[in-house]
């Protein structure tokens, strides 16, 4: 593959990630604190920033933890600071750049061959499957490495489901759009 194109799909898949942080953090998680204020986790129970990393994954495969991680180190920074170079925030980057791909890879393996391809419409339901099973292993490994409480295992994993599903959703509103528009 080019160095220029690898370059153009780095810039915008780690511009969508970064985006869909934005998104998540700056608009959708004050309105999660006004409705449920007691709500004890830092998780975001409508994390877009997963579903880019899924379906980046399913179109990019290995390609996508090239170009997830300078979004995904942007926002770890974002986040932390220069405790973005602490242990385990370093295995929680390396963890949400490569999982992702690693899951689509073994499916195919086993001979469940999610990929984008010409002559198939993509199965939907399928790769939402694929990202629940991504986020079930990203959120064992990463709240393993932070040590953090059994209770933000559950709220990343609704986080996760949701934020495929939500984008999904955006996504397939965006592309019928323009495909009306071409019509």
């Amino acid at each position: 593959m080019q160095f220029h194109m690898l370059a153009k799909e780095t810039a915008l898949v780690s511009l969508a990630y970064v985006a869909a942080f934005l998104v998540t953090y700056g608009l959708l998680t004050p309105l999660q604190d006004i409705f449920f204020p007691e709500f004890p986790s830092h998780a975001s129970l409508l994390f877009l920033p997963h579903g880019v990393r899924v379906l980046s994954a399913w179109l990019l495969g290995w390609r996508s933890s090239i170009t997830l991680a300078p979004g995904v180190f942007l926002v770890f920074f974002d986040v932390a600071g220069a405790g973005v170079f602490s242990p385990s925030r370093l295995i929680a980057i390396l963890v949400a750049v490569t999982v992702p791909a690693a899951t689509f890879h073994v499916f195919r393996l086993i001979k469940w061959d999610l990929s984008p391809q010409a002559d198939k419409r993509p199965c939907w339901p399928c790769i939402m499957s694929a990202g629940v099973v991504i986020s079930m292993l990203s959120s064992l490994l990463t709240n393993y490495a932070f040590g953090s409480a059994s209770k933000d295992y559950i709220a990343y994993l609704i986080g996760d489901v949701f934020g495929l599903f939500f984008l999904m959703l955006i996504l397939m509103f965006v592309f019928r759009f323009f495909r009306s528009r071409q019509q």
